[in-house]
């Protein structure tokens, strides 16, 4: 396992970061699903320089030129519905990717007890590919192990990236004791301490889905 904080070295990234925390820039949840967006593309363009290269040429109108490209294209995949817009900022730069669609939910039990369960997965076969799973926050941990659970039912991958913009240090700490593949990366934008006994990251961001896309039933 390897693990990324891409928060903790100065960039315009930091800004996108401030503003969906923000409660004063938050709640214009078209400017928040564009920040969520340009954090997965500044995350994708990372993970990029990972990849494998190789050199081909290519044909101008002048002549000739010598070009180190990418050898194969990820298999994106997220959880619905919070992950959607950091999905689609990685799918604007592996714009030849194929997608894979996880649907989970809480099912609460009594008092604030919950458990996190899968309901479907779309996905095409992840035999020897190249995954990144995404969603925007880390919390327990517990709903990414399952997705990461998931995924090996449609083949084992040779690499899976996780990309999460904010984790709670228990949620790293738990996806490492628990996951179910061993060659893995984290990628986190920044990761806070704490986390309330509902799993709310603190000081986080609140709900991502809810601020995405509206309050849910």
């Amino acid at each position: 396992m390897k693990f990324n904080n891409l928060g903790i070295n100065n960039s315009i990234f930091n800004h996108f970061i401030r503003e969906i925390r923000d409660v004063k820039i938050q709640n214009d949840s078209l400017r928040f699903r564009r920040n969520i967006e340009r954090i997965g593309e500044i995350f994708a363009y990372e993970i990029s320089k990972k990849m494998d290269y190789e050199n081909k040429d290519i044909t101008t109108p002048l002549g000739i030129s010598s070009e180190s490209l990418m050898t194969e294209a990820p298999v994106l995949a997220t959880i619905l519905r919070a992950g959607l817009p950091l999905h689609q900022g990685l799918l604007n730069y592996f714009d030849r990717s194929d997608n894979t669609f996880i649907s989970a939910y809480r099912k609460h039990k009594k008092g604030s007890d919950f458990v996190i369960k899968i309901e479907y997965m779309a996905s095409p076969s992840l035999e020897a590919k190249t995954v990144i799973l995404c969603d925007p926050m880390l919390a327990s941990g517990s709903s990414m192990v399952l997705a990461m659970e998931a995924l090996l039912s449609k083949g084992n991958p040779k690499h899976i990236h996780i990309v999460v913009i904010i984790a709670s240090s228990e949620g790293i700490q738990y996806l490492k004791e628990n996951s179910p593949v061993k060659n893995w990366t984290l990628w986190v934008g920044a990761e806070d301490e704490e986390m309330t006994a509902q799993s709310y990251i603190v000081p986080g961001l609140g709900d991502a889905g809810d601020l995405a896309f509206g309050e849910k039933e």
